[in-house]
């Protein structure tokens, strides 16, 4: 897909947050500055969340409060080690309550399921972006007929 702004990129991501059910694993890629919080930012929206979105980089996860399900915004940049953040994601998995968004998380990768929807994220331009989606056939709903 190309989006050609990041308002287009967050409708997007909203989109897809609308029909998040629960459980699900979102994998976002890309270099830094490519977008990534701007996706998380229409995700939030799209299942009706009103808090602030930003980028978790020093904090490593944050939380954002939908109406049914809870966004939980992983970055793991910063680290080299999984140590106790292992953990945390484990049970953060395990919650059909919660949707799962990380960036960065190669580190993570034993952790993950191999069951993710993946979204690498380029830039094309300033504000474009080339949005390469890898979908797993159980979480097709999410990506059918997104334009």
């Amino acid at each position: 897909m190309i989006s050609n702004s990041a308002a287009q990129t967050q409708q997007i991501a909203e989109a897809i947050g609308q029909r998040l059910k629960g459980g699900e694993v979102i994998e976002l890629a890309s270099d830094l500055g490519g977008g990534k919080t701007t996706f998380v930012h229409g995700l939030a929206r799209g299942l009706g969340s009103t808090d602030q979105v930003s980028s978790p980089t020093f904090m490593i996860n944050k939380v954002y409060n939908g109406a049914k399900l809870d966004l939980y915004h992983f970055d793991f940049y910063r680290l080299d080690d999984p140590g106790l953040m292992e953990y945390e994601l484990h049970d953060v998995l395990d919650d059909p309550k919660a949707v799962v968004v990380t960036e960065w998380s190669d580190v993570m990768a034993r952790v993950l399921p191999a069951e993710r929807l993946t979204i690498r994220l380029e830039r094309t331009g300033d504000e474009s972006r080339s949005l390469d989606i890898s979908c797993p056939p159980a979480l097709k709903y999410l990506v059918e007929d997104l334009r």
